[in-house]
């Protein structure tokens, strides 16, 4: 770029001189004031020449890691053995890794680990990731100014990653907390741990996104930025630019167990919410609705007739649950929990997440392309998923597929009534990933009950249509774009 920038200059100055030489051969008369005004131009006062607006300087951490890091401390674990990862078996994908000092464990001697933590408040009580202290049998806190603490655990909560500690002491400097609903992308803010027993260590970056949801973690709305964090570094704070915790690093995305330009936080006001109920009654109690939902892309938002992708899309429901008792079924849409919207899937697992068990919410549902409102009980994640198959039968059909209904055997062993087996695929359907074992349990919400059935609600010759398919143990929604 900097030679590229270099030559257009050079170009130009020679274009410039070129020009003149051509002037001053057909007017030589005119050649001097030309160049005298020429260089009044040119060598004009810079005061006199419009600048750009100057960039904001860079900001200076110093006073704020100066008044947070007394509050941060190193952990030390000692776990139980766990045995190593079976070469056999090695990762084939990127994976989500932050859990201690890399290395396998040794059968011979203990598993020791370093993470992070930060106190919350003067008696001794902090926060940390619940990983860094899983199958801990031996804690060891080191403050900043170097003193030592046994630590015991007070409780965790494995869903966010949130662990509570306490240690014998008192008069403790603490750590103030923020608001992470007020972080924007763009924002700066500063990492405070011990990546690979370096303590402390400082690390500075962006805010990369808001309300992020990972694989497997429907709970978090994590903080997602830039800023370098290291096996160690997790469980430690994530402050903002006035001081404030806004959050608990605790992950980051990496194929090689250390960063690699992504990281993750959990918000403050979640860890806190798991403190308070750890500290009440030991433990964290979670709402549960007892469905199973998807996220809604452009082609389901259209196959549903919804006008753009939002929300989240119920495929399965479990018998007996708070879903199913307020009417809830595979095909409907939550737009709303309340007054909170659904625009992705992972917002009707938080927002349920958060009410009391033994509550009620009022559903905002999309159904038959009408929205309606459905008053639903919240029950406990600690209960069993009591999971509902939906059967099927047979066809050939516009989709590119032969279809069959269910044998006597299939129904009895899935406990499936309704549904079509699909024997072979092509065309349309093959394209969207259809295969020969598939159930197909609906077709644009509506159950199908024989393969008859499927062809009366293609006589139509939808543009769009969306298939409920049970593959396995999985239940998810296909669309199929037919014209």
């Amino acid at each position: 770029m900097t030679r590229i920038v270099a030559a257009a200059l050079v170009a130009g100055v020679l274009g410039a001189g070129v020009a003149q030489a051509q002037d001053g051969a057909h007017a030589p008369a005119q050649r001097s004031a030309e160049a005298t005004a020429h260089r009044t131009t040119v060598m004009a006062s810079p005061a006199d020449v419009a600048m750009p607006p100057r960039a904001h300087a860079l900001p200076d951490f110093t006073a704020l890691v100066r008044n947070s890091a007394a509050a941060v401390v190193s952990i030390r674990v000692a776990s139980r053995t766990t045995p190593a990862p079976s070469p056999a078996d090695p990762p084939s994908r990127l994976d989500w890794v932050l859990r201690g000092l890399p290395g396998a464990a040794r059968p011979d001697r203990p598993q020791r680990g370093v993470g992070s933590g930060f106190l919350v408040d003067a008696d001794g009580t902090l926060l940390a990731n619940a990983h860094i202290v899983d199958g801990a049998q031996e804690i060891v806190v080191r403050l900043n100014d170097r003193r030592e603490f046994p630590a015991r655990v007070v409780g965790t909560d494995a869903e966010t990653d949130v662990a509570v500690l306490r240690i014998d002491a008192s008069g403790l400097p603490v750590v103030r907390t923020g608001n992470p609903g007020a972080l924007q992308a763009g924002q700066w803010v500063v990492a405070i741990g011990s990546p690979y027993g370096l303590e402390p260590t400082v690390s500075a970056g962006i805010v990369n996104a808001t309300s992020r949801s990972l694989p497997n973690e429907s709970w978090v709305p994590f903080i997602q930025t830039d800023v370098a964090v290291n096996p160690g570094t997790s469980g430690g704070p994530l402050l903002n630019l006035d001081g404030e915790v806004v959050g608990i690093t605790s992950q980051i995305y990496s194929q090689a167990a250390g960063w690699q330009g992504l990281s993750f936080a959990i918000p403050i006001d979640v860890a806190l919410e798991a403190k308070a109920q750890i500290v009440a009654t030991g433990r964290v109690a979670r709402g549960r609705l007892g469905v199973s939902v998807q996220e809604v892309d452009d082609a389901l938002a259209r196959s549903f007739g919804l006008d753009g992708p939002r929300g989240a899309l119920v495929t399965s429901v479990d018998e007996g649950g708070g879903a199913a008792r307020a009417g809830l079924r595979p095909g409907d849409i939550v737009l709303a929990v309340g007054s909170l919207p659904v625009l992705q899937a992972g917002d009707l697992a938080r927002a349920i997440a958060g009410e009391p068990p033994g509550t009620e919410v009022r559903l905002e549902v999309w159904r038959d392309g009408d929205r309606m409102v459905l008053a639903a009980g919240i029950g406990s994640h600690d209960e069993g998923p009591d999971e509902v198959s939906s059967p099927r039968e047979p066809a050939p059909s516009p989709l590119g597929l032969v279809v069959r209904p269910l044998s006597a055997g299939e129904r009895e062993a899935s406990g499936m009534h309704t549904g079509v087996v699909v024997e072979e695929t092509g065309g349309a359907a093959a394209r969207a990933g259809i295969h020969p074992g598939d159930v197909i349990l609906a077709i644009n919400g509506t159950p199908l009950k024989d393969p008859d059935q499927l062809h009366r609600l293609l006589e139509n010759r939808p543009r769009q249509v969306a298939l409920l398919v049970q593959r396995g143990d999985a239940r998810l929604f296909v669309p199929i774009r037919l014209a």
